[in-house]
């Protein structure tokens, strides 16, 4: 089972980043996952398209767990578990 099949949904945190501008949403989120404990995981939403290719980015770079992403009437939302 991969990190996506053993989670349960829950999270720990939430960050809403509406209305924020790149690179905004991506740094409050680096923000808060370094209050976090490793494992937890942090739920994010955003406005701004870009935040799509940054937040998949940071997720793959950082090593942290992009574990699902949806987007609805332009809100989008993350949820990261923290490397």
């Amino acid at each position: 089972m991969n990190d996506v099949e053993m989670w349960d949904g829950t999270y720990e945190a939430e960050l809403d980043a509406c209305g924020l501008r790149c690179p905004l949403p991506l740094l409050k989120a680096k923000l808060e996952l370094n209050r976090l404990a490793s494992g937890a995981v942090l739920k994010v939403i955003a406005t701004d398209a870009g935040s799509q290719r940054d937040f998949r980015a940071f997720a793959r770079l950082a090593g942290h767990g992009l574990l699902r992403e949806e987007e609805e009437a332009g809100v989008y939302r993350y949820w990261l578990r923290k490397a």
